[in-house]
């Protein structure tokens, strides 16, 4: 056969161009044994012994460099060795041609007549062979059974080594068989890829006659009028949805004009989906519909009752706003903040009124939030914008006056837009009413919503903010209510909870105690329910592995489920020694007692104060108008004792890693200064609070009912409170105050003689002067 080759500058063509000019113009051509070598590092132990003799016809230019070479293919030759090393090389060699003598001729024609029918097969699967068939036919014919071996196995994809294989086959029954052999892997190769092909085919096949058939189904329909678009079921969704709903004339108006846009609108164009996202919100809004109140006081009552114990004081509040709201009815201009430390129930509380009204309940966060458009929303310029957090409680909740709390209001952040300044529009009575939302830019009537907020502490509230609030505050559980609440709710739920039966564990009243006071002092019942649930998967993994039938949890027993109390004593010391007064402090955590300890040292040069203790501005004012009184008091009420002269006062509040801050620390720091002084010790169990003037007045504290309970936790019975807070602890339940003995104060005289027992004491002495 006639073949070419394309050659690139170098050896190979210069040597080529030589041997179209000489006589002979013959040229081997031999199979690398490797496939990836280079071919001017090539030697003759590198070559195939078998390759072609081939006659250079022509030697063409090529325009990108090079050449193309027209070559005839004469035989087969076996190459000797060579005649030299040099490039390009050299060799004799033994020609071969095919001699049919001494062949089985039925054989070879039996060979020849496989061959011909796989070929044909392979011809119906592959019409690639058809057109190289063609080819071969055009320079030669199927007569030859050698010619047609050789030709067939080119039509396969063999690799390199097996197409060699053949060509070293000199027999022609060999070259036959080797041949039929080639074809036969080809034909079963393409039969396996004919029928992948089939399948993928079928599959798109099926699926492209389904689309086409959908659609004309879909074009049948739509002219019958069985069928509409999208955007035709898009505006009947909306328009279902206003069938349901009394809309405000305005804000109608803006839904039909919205409804006359979206007509014109192409259903592939941007606008259209924004268009089409407002219309969902806008009808996604209940507009008109409202939960019917129940204002049932008992009810309230009762509910309240069920999931909370204690807190008498809270749900007489609440109990009287359901009151005033029944014979209103109507709850408009209510905003009730809820205040106390955390896990005092102030959550679950909220949902108890929103239980008790018959209302949806909805809840968000605002600790943390930097962005008033989580609550006004973001404009419907903005990619994926969204309505703020309100319109997304009337979408959920599906009524106009669901109760709503905003949690944690006290934490809410102070970005670059200012969230707190959003908020003081939803919480005012007097502009809910037209609440308006940046992205449904119609008004919003929050009116009938109930808002309840909670928070920890009212002192990083915004006062504009804290104006529109009816504060009410949750100052946490003692010990008996800490007991009760864990027998009545904590236990029955987390046994549930891990899977035990009433029968299978048994959590004694002294354990809940012992738990309390050794594990869980803060205001709330948070940490409590955490180590009964601890206890009972210990419980739980002990029935499961020891295969016990029920676990008891006494007070001997606790430390093993709990480890050691992480609370040994409250009081750093249980009889204060001179110049230690126990005080009492309010915390966002509850309340707290706070040990005051004066220390005097030499110094040579002047008498000073110092103060350590992690102290806050307004404590250290407080300490140096301690400092200021007892100075200009000392012949008052120790004119026996003389001044700390060439000494340095060392005032400290113990737990220096706890910030400490406020004034109701006054006249507990001067009562320790005199401690100090005269070298006496306070009355045993007894507590303090109160403010200080530079003239000895004492001024009302805050926090009574939380400084009271940490008294009691304390074990504490007497207490000092200043006379203007008589009012609050007269409201305090009735538990809370038996057992104590309170001093109403007036001035620090008062004080300094409940503190040191005068006239009792015969150690004290004070100045002759008008009795007060």
């Amino acid at each position: 056969m006639a073949a070419s080759l394309t050659i690139e500058p170098g050896p190979f063509y210069e040597a080529l161009k030589s041997i179209a000019k000489s006589e002979d113009r013959y040229v081997a051509l031999s199979m690398t044994r490797k496939e990836n070598i280079g071919i001017y590092s090539v030697g003759f132990d590198d070559l195939h012994p078998v390759g072609v003799l081939a006659k250079v016809l022509r030697v063409a230019p090529l325009q990108e460099q090079g050449a193309q070479v027209f070559l005839s293919i004469e035989c087969r030759i076996e190459l000797k060795k060579p005649k030299s090393s040099a490039k390009p090389l050299k060799t004799s060699f033994t020609p071969h041609f095919d001699n049919h003598e001494g062949e089985d001729e039925e054989l070879i024609k039996a060979y020849s007549t496989s061959i011909l029918t796989t070929t044909k097969e392979l011809l119906k699967l592959n019409p690639l062979f058809k057109e190289e068939l063609q080819v071969f036919l055009g320079h030669s014919d199927f007569t030859d059974p050698g010619r047609l071996a050789d030709y067939s196995v080119a039509l396969t994809t063999a690799t390199r080594e097996e197409l060699q294989q053949v060509l070293e086959a000199f027999d022609l029954k060999d070259r036959s068989e080797k041949a039929l052999l080639l074809l036969k892997k080809e034909l079963d190769l393409n039969q396996l890829q004919n029928t992948i092909t089939q399948k993928i085919e079928a599959n798109i096949t099926k699926s492209q006659k389904e689309y086409f058939l959908k659609e004309q189904l879909k074009t049948i329909k739509k002219e019958l009028g069985l069928e509409k678009d999208d955007k035709t079921l898009d505006v009947d969704k909306f328009e279902k949805r206003l069938e349901k709903l009394h809309v405000p004339a305005t804000i109608l108006k803006t839904i039909n004009e919205e409804l006359d846009k979206l007509a014109f609108l192409d259903i592939q164009s941007a606008e259209y989906g924004v268009c089409r996202n407002y219309l969902d919100w806008l009808t996604l809004i209940p507009w008109g519909l409202k939960s019917k109140d129940v204002f049932d006081v008992d009810r309230a009552k009762g509910i309240l009752d069920k999931d909370h114990y204690g807190l008498e004081d809270v749900k007489e509040r609440i109990l009287e706003i359901i009151a005033i709201s029944q014979l209103s009815r109507s709850t408009r201009g209510r905003i009730i903040c809820l205040v106390g430390p955390p896990g005092v129930g102030k959550t679950s509380i909220g949902k108890c009124i929103a239980q008790a009204l018959g209302r949806k309940f909805f809840r968000f966060s605002v600790g943390g939030m930097r962005d008033e458009a989580e609550i006004k929303g973001h404009r419907r310029t903005y990619v994926g914008a969204m309505p703020g957090k309100l319109v997304q409680a009337m979408k959920t909740t599906k009524t106009m006056n669901p109760v709503i709390l905003i949690d944690e209001i006290d934490k809410i952040g102070n970005g670059h837009y200012d969230p707190s300044a959003a908020l003081l529009e939803v919480l005012d009575p007097e502009q809910n009413a037209d609440f308006l939302d940046h992205y449904l830019d119609v008004p919003l009537d929050l009116s009938n919503v109930l808002f309840i907020v909670t928070a920890n502490t009212l002192d990083t509230i915004p006062t504009p903010l804290l104006d529109r609030m009816d504060v009410i505050r949750l100052s946490g559980y003692i010990l008996e209510e800490k007991v009760k609440i864990a027998e009545k709710y904590l236990i029955p739920k987390t046994r549930k909870e891990s899977g035990l039966k009433a029968t299978q564990i048994k959590l004694h009243e002294d354990a809940v105690i012992a738990m309390i006071d050794g594990y869980a002092r803060e205001a709330g019942v948070r940490n409590l329910e955490k180590l009964i649930q601890k206890v009972m998967g210990k419980a739980a993994k002990e029935i499961v592995t020891k295969k016990k039938k029920s676990v008891i949890i006494t007070e001997q027993n606790l430390i093993d489920y709990l480890k050691q109390p992480v609370f040994t004593q409250d009081l750093l010391y249980s009889d204060p020694p001179p110049g230690v007064v126990v005080g009492l402090a309010w915390t966002s955590m509850g309340g707290a007692t706070l040990s005051i300890e004066a220390v005097k040292t030499p110094n040579v040069d002047k008498t000073v104060m110092k103060l350590t203790g992690n102290l806050g501005e307004v404590m250290k004012e407080s300490a140096q108008i301690a400092w200021t009184y007892f100075m200009s008091s000392i012949d008052k009420f120790a004119p026996a004792y003389r001044f700390f002269e060439k000494n340095e006062i060392h005032i400290h509040v113990p737990e220096g890693a706890t910030p400490k801050d406020g004034p109701s620390a006054g006249i507990t720091m001067v009562t320790a200064l005199f401690s100090l002084l005269m070298d006496i010790k306070v009355l045993k169990g007894l507590g303090m609070t109160g403010e200080i003037t530079v003239t000895g007045k004492v001024l009302p504290i805050g926090g009574v009912r939380e400084k009271v309970i940490a008294l009691r936790r304390s074990k504490l019975d007497h207490l000092i409170l200043p006379k203007e807070n008589k009012r609050d602890f007269d409201e305090l339940p009735d538990y809370l105050k038996t057992g104590i003995h309170v001093v109403f104060v007036d001035t620090y005289e008062d004080v300094f003689k409940v503190a040191f027992d005068y006239p009792n004491n015969q150690r004290i002495q004070l100045a002759s002067g008008p009795e007060t």
